[in-house]
């Protein structure tokens, strides 16, 4: 499960475009941070997760953050400063378990082939017209699949593009938009399906006399619920248009809310909160935040905020310009602990804290929102080779605090013990990925 925004012009405090995501996959599904150059391709076809379809003759250079064993991606901009996050929901369509183009490959795909945001809702809705959507979407649990709302923007507009099977919906963004797992639209859009009101109609979803809502005639309503989208969306809305001055700081805010604090781990059963942590295989198990990415498009260029770590609220967010994307190339993260990657080296600390968060997370924030302010003002004034040098720099001494951090708090005793079934379902996560914590 996800938690989407973007905050436009007006409602930002520089008058850019701020997008913010934090991905929520399984808790040792890591992801890889990636850039992929444009490129003028000579093969006729493109393998993606489960199916293979033709491939294009030029696609756009992509910053994306991939879980590891997917061709597709959760969210990621590219080099025109198109950005986009997917979300699962859920609907009354039948899902494809077969060979079908996953949300995250359709995400990836968009971002390959578009120049602008309408451009990249024309690429996802040929493609859903052409091959469908649908495939296994989960890593280790394999029932798992469903269909995907999208927050496509630019540096000049955004959309949000919501699905249910080959049919799909889209408004115009007006301020600011939040999505969480759910579909938000309802009698008011800019662009749809033709089909989109008669299919409803025909299958008894849209009652004579009634006026078609897209959420009410297509949502699920146990998924819908019990994925408590609605309480993640509504918090995410405050947080991101409460004020309309929204910047960099408040966005890395946003996804690292855990509601009222202090925050427990292991004092909820849902998905309440935007900063998600698993804890239990019925309700919360996809529900780790994995990856969390800041998209900042100005007229100072193009910059993501990326952790490329789980857990934005353990996590720093570091710097990488769309003008010259240099950033450390490691190790492509997989299955288990390997000390060769950042999201490893990170996911220890992350689960250093979650023994006694409410103690242990204090002991890092001033650091860390020391670090993070640095970078903000020295960043956006500074010419592309500058710029180059500060991230580099920024992924070297964000992995030094880490390690820091874990030397610091291995001083600390526990103050509390987590309850006894919490404490279990890390344990099993920790062996499975032959992780120490």
């Amino acid at each position: 499960m996800c938690d989407t925004f973007v905050a436009l012009k007006s409602a930002t405090v520089d008058g850019s475009v701020i997008f913010g995501k934090n991905s929520d996959r399984e808790p040792n599904e890591a992801q890889s941070l990636e850039y992929h150059p444009a490129q003028n391709n000579e093969q006729k076809n493109l393998d993606c997760t489960y199916l293979t379809i033709p491939q294009v003759k030029t696609t756009f250079g992509i910053l994306i953050s991939r879980p590891f064993w997917m061709w597709g991606a959760e969210m990621g901009i590219n080099e025109h400063g198109v950005t986009i996050g997917n979300e699962a929901v859920f609907t009354k369509m039948p899902l494809e378990k077969g060979k079908a183009l996953t949300g995250m490959d359709l995400l990836r795909l968009a971002l390959e082939r578009s120049d602008s945001s309408i451009n990249a809702i024309e690429v996802i809705t040929g493609l859903l017209a052409d091959f469908g959507q649908g495939g296994i979407c989960g890593y280790e649990d394999k029932n798992f699949t469903y269909h995907n709302s999208f927050i496509i923007t630019d540096p000049k507009e955004a959309w949000v593009l919501e699905t249910a099977g080959n049919l799909w919906v889209a408004i115009k963004v007006e301020d600011y938009y939040t999505i969480s797992n759910g579909l938000t639209i309802g009698e008011k859009y800019d662009l749809s399906h033709p089909d989109l009101v008669s299919f409803a109609r025909k299958k008894g979803w849209l009652k004579k006399g009634n006026i078609f809502h897209f959420a009410d005639c297509y949502s699920d309503w146990f998924y819908t619920t019990f994925s408590r989208c609605a309480l993640r969306r509504n918090r995410s809305g405050v947080l991101a248009g409460s004020s309309k001055n929204l910047d960099l700081q408040g966005a890395f805010a946003i996804l690292r809310d855990h509601g009222t604090e202090p925050y427990h781990p292991d004092s909820h059963f849902f998905m309440n909160h935007i900063c998600a942590h698993s804890a239990n295989p019925l309700a919360r198990n996809a529900s780790q935040s994995v990856g969390s990415m800041v998209a900042h498009l100005s007229g100072n260029g193009h910059t993501a905020w990326v952790t490329g770590t789980s857990a934005p609220c353990t996590g720093l967010f570091k710097p990488i310009s769309m003008t010259e994307p240099g950033f450390p190339v490691e190790s492509i993260p997989g299955a288990t602990y390997n000390a060769n990657s950042l999201w490893w080296r990170h996911e220890k600390l992350h689960r250093f804290i979650l023994q006694d968060y409410p103690v242990r997370i204090n002991l890092i924030k001033e650091e860390q929102s020391e670090f993070e302010k640095t970078l903000i003002n020295n960043f956006s004034s500074k010419t592309s080779g500058e710029k180059t040098d500060i991230t580099l720099n920024s992924f070297k001494n964000a992995d030094a605090l880490t390690t820091k951090w874990l030397t610091k708090l291995d001083a600390f005793l526990l103050t509390s013990n987590n309850a006894w079934l919490y404490r279990r379902y890390w344990k099993k996560q920790n062996r499975n990925a032959q992780i120490t914590s």
